[in-house]
Parts: structure tokens; sequence; C-alpha cells
């Protein structure tokens, strides 16, 4: 028989079931509050550390393969003050993408040729790690998406990022021109350069 004890901090039901634990089993340790359910088929054991980003855990472990972007990945870097309604998870373009309600998500289709460029990790538990943009990576998408997040998020961030040591100049440019962005980074970067 399994114990709770044997299963990782965070789990799925299919990790859970795999281990041969009895579906009647896992929801009697929900109901009796020795697991709690971060997200539809997600449970985090309450004897667990406490998440640093616990709803970009429940994410990560729903869709492995997306990557935390834009304003939520902002806030990871701390470049920006804003929170989003919702994480924010990129997916390949022609990825079937996940469909999370809980916590709120919301899916950006990114080209596929350049998804995994800038790829990091965040460590959203002790020892639990996510996929999320590096720095540079995501101050290039909100300047490219400046249209949809406002101008004023996209040139804080990019001050935010040189300013703090956070995102390198060069990596903010070579990012920017493999996203085709490469004139409008140019020329925030220059008047952040000249404060």
């Amino acid at each position: 028989m399994v114990v709770l004890s044997d299963l990782p901090w965070t789990f799925t039901t299919k990790d859970a079931l795999g281990r041969g634990v009895h579906p009647r089993d896992l929801y009697a340790w929900r109901d009796t509050g020795q697991v709690v359910e971060l997200s539809r088929g997600v449970f985090r054991r309450a004897d667990a550390p406490l998440a640093t980003y616990p709803d970009l855990l429940a994410v990560g472990m729903r869709a492995p393969g997306a990557i935390v972007c834009c304003v939520s990945a902002a806030g990871v870097h701390e470049i920006t003050d804003e929170v989003p309604p919702a994480v924010q998870i990129a997916v390949p373009v022609r990825a079937y993408p996940p469909q999370i309600d809980h916590p709120p998500t919301q899916v950006l289709r990114f080209a596929h040729a350049t998804f995994e460029l800038g790829l990091a990790q965040v460590e959203a538990a002790p020892s639990e790690f996510v996929r999320v943009y590096d720095t540079a990576r995501t101050v290039v998408d909100l300047m490219r998406m400046r249209h949809r997040y406002g101008e004023p998020l996209a040139h804080s961030a990019l001050h935010r990022a040189v300013a703090s040591g956070r995102a390198r100049p060069a990596d903010i440019v070579r990012y920017a021109e493999a996203l085709d962005v490469l004139g409008p980074v140019r020329l925030a970067l220059d008047i952040v350069m000249a404060r």
C-alpha cells in the first residue's frame, strides 16, 4: 500500500495512480486536508514547504511543455509590480493549447522556431522548477506585445531589467533581432542607456 509520504511534494492524479494509489485514497487525503488540490488533477502535500509561486507550479504541472511568459515572467524576474489577472504561458503555434480554468490561465502562441529562445527555470517551490523565459526574453516579448500590455509596462520593464543588471543589453538586442522587433527595442534601449 502506498502512503502519502511516498509521493513527491507536488504530484498529479496520473502520478499517484501510476504509483498504486487508489482514487478513493487520493480523494480521502484531499477531503481530510492532507493534500491540497492546486488545480484539477494537481495536488500538493499539506506537509510540503511553502511554494513561492503556487499558481505557476500548478500550471507547470498541468502543462509541462508550456513556458511562463510576458507579465507573469516579468513578475518572477521582479521587473514589474503589475500582477496579471491570469498566469500567462506560451505554447508553440501548432501545439494543442492546455485548457486550465484554475488558476486562471492565458495561453499565448509563439513561433515554433524561437519558442525555446531564452528558456530558463524558476524554483516555484523548494526543489520544484517551472519553465520561464529569462529576463531579456521577457523584456523583448513585452516590447513586441506592447500594443496588448501597454508601452509604459514594456518600457518600465526594460528600464528595470537593465538598471538592476538582470538583463544584459547585448542579450536584449540578440533576442530582439531573432524575434523581429529590433528597431523599437534598440530605440527604447538607447533611451534607457542614455539616462
